[in-house]
């Protein structure tokens, strides 16, 4: 069955602080509407590596986006080429680096920060590149694509917890109440989105450390949240969802054609 789906990547979330933190998202836990698993990222345990690697289920040290300063088009492909050439529509509320990995490099903002490109794989965009941009605004502007454009696939990327992280580090108020404030913002939408029949998957690329960075192989930087919600999902307690998995599950999700992972234990 084909289903419409939704992924909120929040940037820089480790798995502890997701835990505790944000309240709404485990009332649904509690009340058996959703499930929360324990991802390891990849390696290393870097932004744009590990936008590539969620997208199109590619670890970094195959993808060749192995650092940060890698600014170029992937050559992979993700699930927005899998959509996009399904006849599916795609849409984007997310850093510019999503833009320049899938639809055009290097970022010009005059071009390409509002999108509406039927032949890109992110066909509508709303796409920054302030770390301080108001996670609040950037889900109002994927609420607006939404809206718009009723797309099959979203993708929801705010960057207010990461920012706090690398200012503050892990074990700071200012980096858990990031958090917190992410999930409130959360409590806004997320019902609206299961009543209009999205799944819904909550996640982060890499977690962060008390250095304020993130690159190695401690567990807060690489143990992520994952959050699913939605009648698509088994809620299964025992699955074990890696993320290079994520790609492959959102496709079938889609019910589009694809050639990655799957954890099919997340999925009715």
């Amino acid at each position: 069955m084909k289903h419409k789906a939704i992924l909120v990547l929040l940037d820089g979330l480790n798995y502890g602080v997701a835990q505790h933190a944000m309240g709404h998202l485990q009332a649904y836990c509690a009340a058996g509407r959703a499930a929360l698993y324990k991802l390891e990222c990849e390696l290393p345990a870097l932004s744009r590596p590990l936008y590539e690697c969620i997208l199109s289920g590619v670890p970094p040290i195959d993808s060749g986006i192995v650092h940060n300063d890698v600014s170029r088009l992937s050559n992979q492909r993700s699930v927005f080429h899998y959509a996009r050439d399904a006849g599916l529509t795609t849409a984007a509320a997310a850093y510019h680096w999503f833009s320049e990995l899938y639809n055009r490099s290097p970022f010009d903002a005059a071009r390409d920060r509002h999108t509406e490109a039927p032949e890109l794989p992110i066909q509508h965009g709303h796409f920054y590149w302030a770390d301080h941009y108001p996670d609040a605004h950037l889900f109002a502007d994927a609420e607006s694509l939404r809206l718009r454009h009723a797309p099959d696939f979203l993708l929801v990327h705010p960057m207010n917890i990461d920012d706090a992280g690398h200012k503050h580090g892990l074990d700071t108020p200012q980096y858990r109440n990031s958090a917190r404030v992410a999930d409130i913002i959360l409590a806004e939408y997320l019902q609206r989105w299961l009543d209009a029949g999205y799944q819904v998957l909550v996640t982060a690329d890499h977690g962060m450390n008390n250095d304020r960075s993130h690159n190695g192989l401690l567990t807060e930087e690489r143990e992520v949240p994952l959050f699913v919600l939605g009648d698509a999902f088994s809620l299964d307690g025992y699955a074990q969802p890696k993320q290079t998995d994520l790609c492959g599950t959102l496709c079938e999700l889609l019910g589009v054609p694809h050639d990655k992972p799957v954890c099919r234990e997340l999925l009715k």
